[in-house]
């Protein structure tokens, strides 16, 4: 999400792109991917606040996209959790004021609505950490907004790689639950809602991309049919295998809740969840993944097609053998 978020900074022309991360590897790879002479390279970690008034000096925009973000890891070490996306967010908020950034862009998940677990409880304090700001800047007037994302496919530790790789093997693609209901996004629609809420964010807004909504199983079986065949493997020989929900996982997600409906309004392609105060009369109409239309299997193989160009005309297995 964050190599996307740089990628596409690079089109505006900036004067400079800072980059911190405390992946020394990574940092190397994007820099020796992308081969431009504005992007600057922090190593460094959300939890120490010196590094990051160092990292923020003479910034303009922050995009906030460090966390630990897997629910299963998350729920064995929750104070972990807590020291990157809740202190580590109030660190970037704190160095953002000191440095008088103008604006800062906070990623989030659909996982904080109604939380069940210890990433969403994190994220849900990372969106109440940046709508109050602007209560006790002063003289400084930083905008701060989050924007709300759902499943990014083929994001670092997503389902798409996992699928990939036991479909290489001749299976079986493990799903917790065929009936498990999820929203989707690919990493170019995630950093288009990023970089639009960073040009439209006043302070204290949630952003929220309007999201297809799948079924595990339907989406398992569609990532089969297609990429079997490039593997060599037969579609109908690799089983769909259920191991059970993980600790924390809900079965269905949601997008907003009955009260943030009062503050929201919609627009074409997105949700915007408004701060208390600034009432919209509830113009919106979003809860959760079980009130959707789910996307057919044709659909999940138009979606990947398309939004991520990640499976390619699938070969006619019957043609190979």
């Amino acid at each position: 999400m964050g190599s996307e978020i740089v990628k596409r900074l690079l089109t505006y022309n900036p004067k400079a792109i800072r980059i911190l991360d405390n992946n020394e590897t990574g940092l190397f790879d994007l820099d020796q991917a992308l081969q431009s002479a504005k992007i600057r390279l922090f190593v460094g970690d959300i939890r120490d606040g010196r590094r990051l008034e160092k990292a923020t000096e003479g910034v303009d925009i922050v995009f906030h996209a460090a966390a630990l973000k897997h629910v299963s890891l998350c729920e064995y070490s929750p104070f972990e959790a807590i020291q990157t996306n809740v202190i580590g967010t109030q660190n970037v908020i704190d160095a953002c004021l000191k440095s008088k950034v103008g604006k800062m862009i906070n990623i989030s998940t659909d996982k904080a609505v109604n939380p069940l677990n210890v990433l969403g409880a994190t994220k849900l304090l990372t969106e109440r950490l940046m709508a109050v700001p602007h209560l006790y800047e002063g003289d400084r007037k930083t905008v701060f907004a989050s924007v709300r994302f759902g499943n990014v496919l083929n994001s670092r530790g997503s389902v798409v790689p996992l699928f990939q790789q036991q479909i290489k093997k001749g299976g079986p693609v493990t799903v917790t639950n065929p009936e498990m209901v999820r929203f989707i996004m690919s990493i170019p629609k995630a950093a288009d809602l990023v970089l639009k809420s960073a040009e439209i964010a006043e302070g204290g807004e949630i952003f929220i991309l309007k999201m297809p909504v799948v079924r595990m199983g339907d989406f398992a079986e569609a990532i089969i049919e297609e990429l079997a065949p490039r593997y060599g493997h037969d579609p109908k020989r690799i089983k769909v295998k259920m191991i059970g929900e993980k600790p924390g996982e809900k079965f269905c997600e949601e997008l907003i809740t009955k009260n943030e409906l009062k503050n929201a309004y919609e627009t074409e392609d997105m949700f915007v969840v408004m701060p208390w105060g600034k009432s919209t009369g509830g113009k919106a109409d979003c809860r959760s993944s079980d009130k959707f239309d789910f996307l057919s299997k044709e659909k999940i193989k138009n979606y990947l097609r398309e939004a991520l160009g990640l499976l390619e005309k699938p070969i006619n297995y019957a043609k190979q053998a």
